[in-house]
C-alpha cells in the first residue's frame, strides 16, 4: 500500500480515546480529542497470531477482536491490545484501518468530534460470521458480512 502523506499525520496524546458504553454494541471506542480527516487514530494493537490461530480463535466468543494484516498473519486485539480493540462496527464509518509497514493503523475518514464514537466497516468476509448490524444508519447492510466482489 502507499503511505498518503495526509495519513502520517497523529495526534500525538495518550489520552486521545476513551472507552465507555456504546449505543452501537457493548463497549465502544470514543475520541476525548478532535481528529480532523487524514489524521491517524491509533495502532491497532495486540498479539500478532497465524492465520490457523486466527480461523480458530474466530470461532468462538473471543473472536471479535481479530484483524487481518495480510492473508498469513492477523492481530487478535484482545491480547494485549489497546482502547482500539472496542472500535464498533458501522457501515457509515468515520475512520478505516490501513496496514503501513506491517503494522495496522486507524485513521480518520472525515473530522471526528470529541465525544463521538469511532467506527469501522469491518467489511467481515467470514463466512461463518453471522452478526446483526445495529449501527442504524441509513446504508446499514443489516449484516456485517461482505461477500467479495
Amino acid at each position: 500500500m502507499n503511505e498518503d502523506p495526509v495519513r502520517t499525520r497523529s495526534v500525538e496524546s495518550k489520552s486521545a480515546l476513551s472507552v465507555r458504553k456504546s449505543p452501537l454494541h457493548g463497549n465502544g471506542c470514543f475520541a476525548t480529542v478532535r481528529f480532523l480527516k487524514g489524521y491517524r487514530i491509533d495502532e491497532y494493537a495486540g498479539e500478532r497470531i497465524t492465520r490457523r490461530e486466527a480461523m480458530q480463535r474466530m470461532r468462538g466468543s473471543q473472536g471479535k477482536s481479530i484483524s487481518e494484516l495480510n492473508e498469513d498473519w492477523y492481530i487478535d486485539g484482545s491480547v494485549d491490545g489497546n482502547q482500539t480493540q472496542y472500535i464498533n462496527h458501522s457501515c457509515d464509518p468515520n475512520a478505516d484501518a490501513f496496514v503501513i509497514g506491517g503494522s495496522l493503523f486507524i485513521f480518520a475518514l472525515r473530522e471526528i468530534a470529541p465525544g463521538e464514537e469511532i467506527t469501522v466497516d469491518y467489511l467481515n468476509s467470514f463466512e461463518q460470521d453471522q452478526s446483526v448490524c445495529q449501527c442504524c444508519t441509513a446504508s446499514c447492510r443489516q449484516r456485517i458480512i461482505r461477500k467479495a466482489a
